[in-house]
Parts: structure tokens; C-alpha cells; sequence
């Protein structure tokens, strides 16, 4: 799949471009619904013989239209949906930097440029996709924005116990702890990926060691808590328990949360590693505790219900 990374105006030329059909949208989180736009987009290219592209957008739309919405969390940062989309069997992802100049583009703009520019045949996209100013054009009037050939396939809501699917709902259910329902929305694990970094090293002084992660993307969190998770490291899992939180019995001041993870059955340098944190299950709330002993308590009965929960 090749990348490409557009702004307004682009400088590709339709005529080096062979006829596309693409699927379109914002995408963050890859969920059912996002999953059937892309298929269906893949489908149509396969049964016609042509190319088929995805278009999406970075930032989202809400840090430049909403000054005051600056520091959005993402269900799957740019690179993480890069590295999904890229199993979908797309021959090319259009990455459309979102900005002042492309909110001010009139939808019959918009279409002449990113659409009949990149020689795009036939245009998927979710029912409640829209685009132009303020978000006047939408899958319903979008011939009206053009004069030219252009096929369009809108896909219906996509439901979930009766309920539909969509990144609102999502970020819901992690606020909740709900983990399962998450993974069902999404139909794969819910995971972040950072880096091993040097922590206060407390952990190993109490049997219950822990890597330190330090996020380099903007991901939206579940519910501060201690959470059953799969580790993956240089392509082999493990488990763990993790902690995401603020550390009370240590600090009373609460900045950014912390992600730290006690690998279990592990004992390896993986300082300055990258890993991915899958977070499988919500065991309970962050506490505040007396004193040690009470701590490790704790964290031996967090890690008993851990290993009942992975059978281990």
C-alpha cells in the first residue's frame, strides 16, 4: 500500500492515476462500521478491475474547527490506522491534512479536487459521512456537487445489540472499563503501543517489578484502574497486570496517568524496547493505600484474579 500525504492544494495529476474506487472517512478506531465502507469499497474495485484507495484525515476535524478542543485522544492514532488500513488489500491511502483552508472548501470543490483530481470512479462512504463547509455536502446530495460521472455507494448504520456502531460509543464503553463491549465494537483488541522507559523503580523492591511506558501518540485511555493485559514484545505475548493511574500511595499529585505493567513470569532488559499493551480485562478501581504490606496485599490478589482470568 502506498502512502500519500496530501494538503490543499494537492499536486497529483488524475491522468497518472488509474481509475480508483475509494472508501472515505475520518475512521478513527477502525470499528465494524468503518470495516464496511473499506470492504465494500475493496469489493467494488475487485468486481470492476480497478485500483482501490482509502481517504482519510489528520487531525480530526474538531482541533481546527474547535480552538478550545486542542488535545484530542485518538481510538487509533495516525500510525496505528495507517498500519490496520494497510490490511484491508488497498493499493493506496490518502492521508488529507485537515486545516483552515480545507474547512472553507465548497463541497462542488472539494469533489473536483480530491475526488474527480485523484480520477476516483466511485466514492464509498458511511451514511453520516459529510464534507464542504460546515459539512454541507453529505452521501445524499453529493451529485448535486458535481457535474461529472461519479458513482457513489453510501453504507447503512451498522448496529450492535440494536445499537449503533460508532467511535462515540467506543470511547463510552472505556470510560466505563468495559473492555469486552470495546473489543466487540472494534472486533479485535483494544491496544496501545509505547515505549520502555526508566520509572522510580520502586516496583522491584517489592516483588512486583514493572515497565514504565511512555506513549509517543495521543491515545484515548480507558478508566484509570488495574487491568488483565496481553503483552506483545518483538512478536511474543505475554500477560500481565497494569496499572493506569496516578499512583496515590506514592504521590498526591495527580498529573498525566501513568501506564505501568508487571509482565508476569518475565525477567528480561526491555528498556527502550516499544511494546504493545492489549487491555483485556477491568479488575478494579486505582486505591490508595496505609502503607507496603498493604500494597502488596493488593497486588498479590490483582495477580491471583490475573492468572484465574488468562487460566494460567
Amino acid at each position: 500500500m502506498d502512502v500519500f500525504s496530501l494538503s490543499y492544494p494537492h499536486q497529483l495529476s488524475d491522468s497518472a492515476i488509474l481509475p480508483t474506487v475509494a472508501a472515505i472517512g475520518f475512521f478513527d478506531g477502525l470499528h465494524k462500521g468503518h470495516q464496511k465502507v473499506i470492504k465494500e469499497a475493496v469489493d467494488i474495485a475487485k468486481s470492476s478491475n480497478q485500483q482501490v484507495a482509502v481517504i482519510t484525515f489528520d487531525p480530526h476535524p474538531s482541533v481546527v474547527l474547535n480552538k478550545n478542543n486542542t488535545d484530542i485522544q485518538y481510538l487509533t492514532p495516525l500510525d496505528e490506522k495507517i498500519q490496520l488500513i494497510s490490511g484491508y488489500d488497498v493499493d493506496r491511502l490518502y492521508v488529507v491534512k485537515f486545516n483552515t483552508k480545507l474547512a472553507q472548501l465548497t463541497p462542488s470543490s472539494f469533489i473536483d479536487h480530491f475526488i474527480h483530481g485523484l480520477n476516483i470512479t466511485h466514492l464509498v462512504a458511511g451514511f453520516d459521512f459529510t464534507f464542504g463547509y460546515k459539512g454541507s455536502g453529505n452521501m445524499d446530495n453529493i451529485l448535486q456537487h458535481t457535474d461529472k460521472k461519479l458513482l457513489t455507494t453510501k453504507i447503512g448504520e451498522i448496529t450492535d445489540h440494536e445499537e449503533k456502531v460508532s467511535s462515540t460509543r467506543i470511547r463510552k464503553a472505556l470510560k466505563d472499563g468495559d473492555i469486552e463491549e470495546a473489543e466487540r465494537l472494534l472486533s479485535r483488541d483494544v491496544s496501545i503501543k509505547g515505549e520502555v522507559i526508566h520509572g522510580d523503580k520502586r516496583g522491584r523492591t517489592i516483588g512486583y517489578p514493572t515497565a514504565n511506558i511512555e506513549l509517543h501518540e495521543s491515545y484515548f485511555l480507558p478508566k484509570i484502574g488495574v487491568y488483565a493485559v496481553d503483552v506483545e514484545i518483538d512478536g511474543e505475548k505475554y500477560y500481565g497486570m497494569a496499572n493506569l493511574g496516578y499512583k496515590p500511595t506514592f504521590s498526591d499529585q495527580r498529573l498525566e496517568p501513568k501506564i505501568e505493567v508487571h509482565i508476569l513470569d518475565f525477567n528480561e532488559d526491555i528498556y527502550g524496547q516499544f511494546i504493545t499493551i492489549s487491555w483485556k480485562k477491568y479488575i478494579r478501581s486505582e486505591k490508595k493505600f496505609q502503607g507496603i504490606d498493604e500494597l502488596v496485599g493488593q497486588l498479590q490478589q490483582d495477580e491471583k484474579e490475573i492468572r484465574n482470568f488468562f487460566q494460567l
